[in-house]
């Protein structure tokens, strides 16, 4: 009997023995993984959704496009389809874990943003909503959601755009959003939906021009106070990095190399490539969506900065069919012309990639 029990526990033994050198190996891949991770990253997405909108009329908008009796014919089930199309992607451009803040465009309310963060695999992620209804027309807003773990929201605010010669604003706000990445590192947050060339894009020239100024001012602002502020200005501007109202008026250029206050347009590499941009009008792709951060982000070794990987266009296969009027590829939206086809966006995404 001694000698049975003696050989049952030899195995026994040898497993123990296997269990404590496990035990002891994957704590030290523990701690060489914290090692690793003293440096840790953190996303920006920047996503223009493309009519986001509910499939009830807002009487107090002209909204009716997208209702069950409108033109679309725009029903709840497109309207979940459209909610869990926009999870897809933003699950997907992140990756191991999705990005730390999702900021939008063309979203209609603060009730869409609810069911996407309901209604889809987001919602196991935390995410809040920071929203602030606009006096645009259509009811189209900007809007940004986070992740509260990773960012702690300090301060909102929704600053109007006003025309040369008008008193009241009529288009979409600038959402300015201030928060705490690390109990150290202050980031300041601009989300941008610039007014469209819709009525013709010399004529409109103006209204972007005020938006530019707008923004400017807010910048010069916060770098005066705080010449190291680290500030990331994002959205759609409906002109390219090198249109004068970017270039000009907002004065983000590229990398200047210099020791005082500036911004930097991160998307001007991007400018020039043969079908590569964020949005594509016919056979011409363009740089419209864009991240532009200020000085302090690409020459401070300390805290928040921008990372080597910097900003990239999210050219995810789904997001994207074959051309087969102007060749190349273009983005799959959620409809062709005014046929339903469940795509995504008129817009591929965007993200901005720093470290801390």
């Amino acid at each position: 009997m001694s000698k049975f029990v003696g050989n049952k526990s030899q195995p026994m033994k040898i497993i123990l023995q296997g269990v404590i050198a496990l035990y002891l190996l994957t704590g030290s891949i523990k701690l060489s993984a914290q090692s690793a991770d003293s440096t840790k990253s953190f996303r920006i997405m920047f996503y223009n959704v493309e009519n986001l909108f509910d499939p009830f009329h807002d009487t107090l908008k002209h909204d009716e496009e997208f209702t069950p009796r409108g033109m679309r014919a725009w029903t709840w089930k497109k309207f979940e389809k459209k909610l869990h199309s926009t999870a897809k992607v933003i699950i997907s451009a992140g990756g191991w874990r999705p990005p730390e803040i999702v900021a939008f465009c063309e979203v209609e309310n603060r009730f869409c943003l609810t069911q996407l963060l309901k209604r889809t695999p987001l919602e196991r992620f935390g995410y809040r909503i920071i929203h602030e209804e606009s006096p645009d027309a259509r009811g189209i807003d900007v809007a940004a959601i986070y992740r509260s773990d990773r960012f702690k929201e300090l301060y909102h605010e929704a600053i109007p755009v006003f025309y040369e010669g008008e008193t009241v604003s009529t288009t979409r706000y600038i959402l300015y959003i201030k928060g705490l990445v690390s109990p150290t590192d202050t980031l300041h947050f601009f989300v941008n939906h610039w007014p469209s060339k819709y009525g013709g894009a010399t004529a409109t020239i103006p209204r972007r021009r005020d938006a530019a100024l707008t923004l400017r001012a807010k910048i010069d602002s916060i770098g005066t106070i705080q010449p190291e502020a680290r500030i990331v200005i994002t959205g759609d501007f409906n002109d390219t990095p090198l249109d004068e109202s970017v270039y000009v008026h907002l004065n983000a250029k590229a990398n200047q190399d210099s020791t005082g206050f500036y911004l930097c347009n991160l998307m001007i590499p991007f400018l020039g490539k043969w079908d590569r941009g964020t949005h594509k009008f016919r056979e011409e792709w363009s740089v419209l969506d864009q991240f532009i951060v200020s000085s302090p982000l690409l020459r401070s070794k300390d805290g928040l900065r921008l990372s080597a990987k910097g900003a990239e266009i999210l050219r995810l296969p789904f997001l994207l069919e074959d051309d087969l009027v102007h060749n190349g590829t273009r983005p799959f939206r959620t409809y062709n012309g005014m046929v339903y086809q469940g795509g995504f966006s008129d817009h591929l995404p965007i993200m901005l990639n720093l470290e801390y």
